[in-house]
């Protein structure tokens, strides 16, 4: 894997030049140094126009994730830490996250129905639990 590759799962790799990363002042608390150092990284990634199979573009654009505009792009903003190379790792690292959580199919859950025996064992905790209970009333005068 090369320097300008990304890897993003462990069959696939994304080209950074498909990734605008931009340095911007990150907002906040940090002192003198938030008003004159570029510290928070602004990432782009273009859903379309990336070299990503078009199944998981597809997933992709169907998210409901707060971070993906209109027009398919992705947009995340990083600021966590004070060092510029810290944040183009985390934005990196949010990016290959939500690649990665559709890539990921999920399996279908097939339900199940109770065995006999468990069946068997629920009613007779439940005769139990009743007769015990039947135990603790008033005993009448009759």
């Amino acid at each position: 894997m090369s320097a300008s590759t990304t890897k993003i799962f462990p069959r696939y790799v994304v080209p950074l030049h498909e990734v605008d990363m931009t340095a911007i002042r990150a907002q906040g608390a940090g002192g003198q140094n938030v008003n004159k150092v570029n510290s928070a990284i602004h990432l782009r990634f273009d859903i379309r126009g990336s070299s990503l199979p078009d199944v998981y573009k597809q997933r992709l654009l169907a998210l409901r994730d707060q971070r993906i505009t209109s027009d398919g792009v992705v947009v995340i903003k990083a600021q966590e830490f004070r060092s510029q190379d810290k944040n183009k790792a985390v934005a990196l690292l949010r990016l290959t996250e939500l690649v990665e959580s559709v890539m990921l199919v999920k399996r279908m859950r097939r339900p199940t129905k109770p065995t006999k025996a468990s069946k068997t064992k629920r009613l007779n905790n439940k005769d139990r639990r009743g007769k015990l209970k039947l135990l603790r009333q008033k005993v009448s005068q009759d």
